[in-house]
């Protein structure tokens, strides 16, 4: 399926985005292992599934939206919604990333949102992804990608204000 260049060429985009992988799954399931787990099905799936023909630049693209895709069957199956920050241990937190209260903080602001509309800021925000690449995952127009950031990032703004008069 994959010649040896363009494999060598997918582990080095895998090995450079594993952390990012984890990371961006590991905030919607709440859980390090199941993260973990979720990311090495998403890399299985990758090799078993993607053609022999894919551009390298869309290798993140595609093992992003695999990651994505699984998160949410996993949510649905467990709870039927996706999983919020709410209950990370602190033992299972993963190094270098947001610390709990701040992350706590950014979650109860998004949850106040549209799905829709947080899942963006998310990718936008926590987990650094382009629009382009949100589009890409969430196989919506880009410009619809970025009208639900700025309609968020709007209600947000309203938000902070409104509790800081308050």
């Amino acid at each position: 399926m994959f010649r040896k260049s363009k494999r060598n060429i997918a582990d080095k985009i895998i090995e450079d985005n594993l952390d990012y992988l984890v990371r961006y799954a590991y905030f919607r399931l709440g859980n390090r292992v199941e993260a973990e787990d979720i990311v090495y099905d998403a890399i299985l799936r990758f090799f078993e599934k993607c053609p022999g023909n894919i551009k390298a630049e869309s290798v993140k693209l595609y093992l992003f939206k695999i990651v994505h895709n699984l998160c949410l069957d996993k949510a649905r199956a467990q709870h039927g919604y996706a999983v919020s920050l709410d209950g990370i241990d602190v033992e299972d937190k993963i190094p270098d990333v947001l610390d709990l209260e701040e992350a706590d903080r950014i979650n109860a602001c998004l949850d106040s949102l549209p799905q829709r509309e947080a899942d963006v800021i998310r990718m936008n925000v926590v987990d650094n992804l382009s629009f382009v690449e949100i589009s890409g995952i969430l196989s919506i127009p880009q410009s619809t990608a970025k009208s639900r950031f700025k309609s968020g990032m709007d209600k947000l703004r309203k938000l902070f204000i409104n509790n800081k008069l308050s």
